[in-house]
């Protein structure tokens, strides 16, 4: 799929709105990707108001919605999967949250068995837009697709 970054926001916030926690989205892709753009526009989408910084130096920001409550986790700095246990890792996902972790390739093994492995891509052949795929990984809630007004065959 490919779509503007207002697209990509639309559709972050309809994730936040109709996901069904608990559910992890483990948001992969290069600096400039688009991760950030996309976990705020879902924090956003869960009924959360205010400023939504980025992670990076915190490293986990929760936030109480009033449709969801989310927790934020950018694993950038983290070196190795032993790190996680800091963060209190094996307790996140098992309660009804939406679970959105930046850089989860960190993660090593250690990813949940069911989640959404979303991929994020800036390509110089598209300049201003971003390349998505989507992959379902064990049996993460439905998540949901992107609206046909945004579906590429409609551009």
């Amino acid at each position: 799929m490919i779509l503007t970054e207002t697209e990509l926001v639309l559709w972050g916030e309809e994730i936040g709105r109709e996901v069904v926690p608990p559910v992890v989205l483990a948001l992969r892709g290069s600096l400039g990707a688009g991760k950030s753009v996309l976990a705020r526009a879902v924090v956003r989408g869960a009924g959360v108001e205010g400023h939504i910084p980025s992670p990076t130096f915190n490293l986990v920001f929760r936030y109480q919605g009033t449709v969801a409550d989310v927790v934020h986790m950018d694993l950038y700095r983290i070196r190795q999967p032993s790190e996680l246990e800091e963060l209190g890792w094996d307790e996140l996902g098992s309660t009804e949250e939406i679970l959105l972790i930046e850089w989860p390739e960190r993660a090593g093994d250690r990813l949940p068995a069911d989640r959404w492995d979303i991929e994020l891509r800036v390509t110089d052949e598209l300049p201003g837009l971003r390349e998505i795929s989507v992959r379902r990984v064990g049996s993460p809630p439905r998540l949901p697709s992107f609206p046909i007004a945004l579906a590429p065959g409609g551009r």
